[in-house]
C-alpha cells in the first residue's frame, strides 16, 4: 500500500511492519507528513520508520520524527527509526536528542 502525504513526502507499507518516507522532511513538508505518518501508525502494524528514502531534511523533519517517535511511546508502543539520513542524524546528535530514537 502506498499513500501519498502533502507536498511530496510518499509513504509505503510495502514491507509488512515498516513505514517507509521517500521525499523531503523539511518546513514545507513535515506538518503534512507528520499527520500522514500518524494516520498510518494507527491504522495499521508498524513497528518500523524506514528513512532510507528520505532525500533532505531539517530541523523541521528531525521534529516531526521525533514527534512520531514520542506518539508511539505514549500508546504504548516503541518505533524503531531506520536508516537515518546522515544529516538527521549528526542534528540529532548536536541537539542530544538522538538518544530518544535509540
Amino acid at each position: 500500500m502506498t499513500s501519498v502525504a502533502e507536498r511530496g513526502v510518499q509513504l509505503s507499507t510495502d514491507t509488512l511492519g515498516t513505514l517507509a518516507v521517500r521525499g523531503a522532511l523539511s518546513f514545507d513538508t513535515a506538518a503534512g507528513a507528520f499527520h500522514a505518518i500518524e494516520t498510518a501508525l494507527v491504522e495499521g502494524s508498524v513497528d518500523r520508520l524506514d528513512l532510507a528514502g528520505v532525500t533532505h531534511s531539517d530541523s523541521a523533519g528531525l521534529a516531526c520524527v521525533l514527534a512520531v517517535v514520542a506518539a508511539a511511546s505514549r500508546r504504548g508502543r516503541r518505533l524503531e527509526v531506520t536508516h537515518m539520513p546522515t544529516g538527521m542524524r549528526v542534528l540529532a546528535q548536536v541537539c542530544e536528542v538522538d538518544r530518544l530514537m535509540a
